[in-house]
């Protein structure tokens, strides 16, 4: 964990009926000082959306080699790189040469510059899919954080649902480049 980060601890239940994935998971978070709740959702919710008893947090804004979160196979191969924000697009290809699989959730009111600004390099990134989330989605999503979370999250046909005791947000992420579909099957 990175030094001065503060600890979240977050039950999660998934449903994701796309997938026909459906698991607990006891997830540890640690806030690193310079992120705010809304990243930190973002991550708890791409957990979700990629959720996978491999799926692990990398250590993200801590290092420049990792992403925020990550499946590896049993050799160590990188299956999937998930990146939350707003990536370096060199970062990204770097990502592509390293994984099966390279996923950007992108958000916040600078997400439609960031896209135009890289999207003729990225659209040519076979392995990368790109989602975008709305900010007031995000923004929903940060005021459900605490330091003990029990969340449910449910997923039909592209829908996003998390629920918890202080409250609902739905979400529907907008598909930049790529499949989420295949990706996420």
């Amino acid at each position: 964990m990175a030094i001065n980060a503060t600890v979240f601890k977050a039950f999660l239940q998934v449903a994701d009926m796309d997938r026909y994935y459906y698991a607990d998971h006891t997830l540890t978070l640690a806030r690193h000082p310079s992120e705010t709740d809304e990243r930190m959702m973002v991550r708890l919710l791409a957990f979700a959306l990629y959720a996978d008893e491999a799926l692990v947090f990398g250590k993200g804004l801590s290092s420049d080699d990792e992403p925020d979160l990550w499946q590896k196979d049993l050799t160590g191969a990188i299956e999937c790189w998930i990146s939350v924000g707003l990536p370096d697009e060199r970062f990204i290809r770097k990502a592509c040469g390293r994984a099966n699989e390279v996923v950007v959730i992108c958000y916040g009111r600078p997400a439609d510059i960031w896209w135009n600004e890289n999207r003729s390099k990225l659209q040519q990134l076979d392995k990368l899919t790109v989602l975008k989330l709305l900010p007031e989605n995000t923004q929903a999503l940060a005021e459900l954080a605490s330091r003990t979370m029990q969340l449910q999250c449910t997923i039909q046909e592209g829908h996003v649902m998390v629920t918890c005791d202080a409250g609902m947000v739905e979400i529907e992420p907008e598909v930049l480049h790529g499949d989420f579909r295949s990706a996420h099957a």
